[in-house]
């Protein structure tokens, strides 16, 4: 499938940058998929607003591949996309679908047609499983991936298994016909830009859109013009949404913070409250993220958020050492007193048995 082949009003929705949570796996004490909250998480995410959901990535646990669940977890929460669209609180027409795609060649492949075939619009591609590999390969591996279906690069961060790549393999990567966008969660800000001239190296800005990954840097990169020399003039380019973990939880406020960027950046005016959420946000990801200790309790803690809003019935992991760090939880109720604003709590109140019914 090529990007040209996707519905009108799905592309332009992924060009014009929206809030696509990375969305989590809803387990059971046992272990086991609990389908009613998996699918009331995708309800949730609808109603929140968002323009797309990512399934199968490393919010969703990548482990899922190693129990049989990464096609049942993709045809819910596809299922639920169609279902519960047309009834929507927040109005949306059709919503973005990505799957992660992981593995060499042969499984991601198989993903990718999996992922189409169950209506998925677009790939989000690791290459995490291609350490020591030579960027010829990198690119080799990405063409064939992108021959099944639209590709969304992902440059993840090393912490969580990610690998460093050149700007030059951006410029290359770009360059391949049937890429539609980034997700740049490198956390680091010379790595952002190496992305960021990649792309304009491979004179793709207008085709490849930028969507930030980076959840600790979340409100200035998407506030933030960059200018890039081509040729020896300057071209602009903007980060226009967010693919995130981050935004996997309080998905309210975070849909109705991307409205309030976008009209700042389209009305060129940016106030110094706006500005001044970029350390309040930085700071709930600390705490959700498990900055401490290195991201260890990275995905329980998102749970965390959600299991206390009653959305999740526990915040167990498919890796039964997978948990809170000691102190997270402490600085999750840090997060609670100091920015309770910024949660959608009452929201989630307000509509959790509708979700769950």
């Amino acid at each position: 499938m090529h990007y040209s082949e996707l519905p009108t009003d799905i592309l332009d929705s992924l060009r014009r940058g929206g809030a696509i949570p990375a969305h989590p796996l809803a387990l059971t004490e046992q272990r086991k998929l609990d389908e009613r909250r998996q699918v009331g998480l995708t309800r949730y995410y609808i109603d929140a607003g968002v323009t797309g959901v990512a399934v199968g990535v490393h919010t969703t646990q990548f482990e899922i591949r190693d129990v049989g669940l990464f096609e049942p977890v993709l045809k819910l929460a596809a299922e639920a996309v169609d279902h519960w669209t047309p009834q929507s609180l927040a109005g949306q027409k059709a919503l973005v679908k990505i799957s992660g795609l992981v593995g060499k060649t042969g499984q991601a492949v198989a993903e990718a047609q999996l992922a189409r075939g169950l209506g998925y619009h677009a790939g989000l591609l690791s290459l995490a499983a291609f350490k020591g590999a030579s960027e010829d390969e990198l690119i080799k591996h990405c063409q064939s991936v992108a021959a099944e279906i639209p590709l969304i690069g992902f440059y993840l961060q090393p912490a969580v298994g990610g690998i460093l790549l050149s700007p030059d393999f951006w410029r290359r990567f770009a360059e391949i016909d049937n890429v539609v966008a980034i997700k740049m969660a490198p956390f680091n800000r010379y790595r952002t830009l190496d992305v960021i001239r990649g792309v304009v190296a491979a004179h793709a800005e207008d085709r490849v859109t930028l969507y930030t990954g980076n959840d600790d840097h979340i409100v200035l990169d998407l506030l933030s013009p960059f200018l890039v020399k081509r040729d020896g003039e300057d071209v602009r380019v903007r980060i226009k949404g967010g693919l995130l973990g981050h935004w996997s939880v309080w998905v309210k406020s975070a849909v109705e913070l991307l409205a309030r960027v976008h009209e700042a950046v389209e009305t060129d005016k940016v106030d110094f409250d706006l500005l001044a959420l970029d350390s309040r946000v930085t700071d709930c990801n600390a705490a959700f993220f498990d900055v401490a200790n290195d991201f260890a309790g990275v995905i329980a803690g998102c749970h965390e958020v959600l299991h206390r809003q009653g959305l999740l019935d526990g915040i167990w992991c498919l890796d039964p050492t997978e948990a809170l760090s000691p102190g997270q939880e402490e600085e999750i109720d840090r997060i609670y007193a100091d920015h309770a604003d910024l949660s959608d709590d009452d929201f989630v109140k307000d509509n959790l048995n509708r979700w769950l019914a």
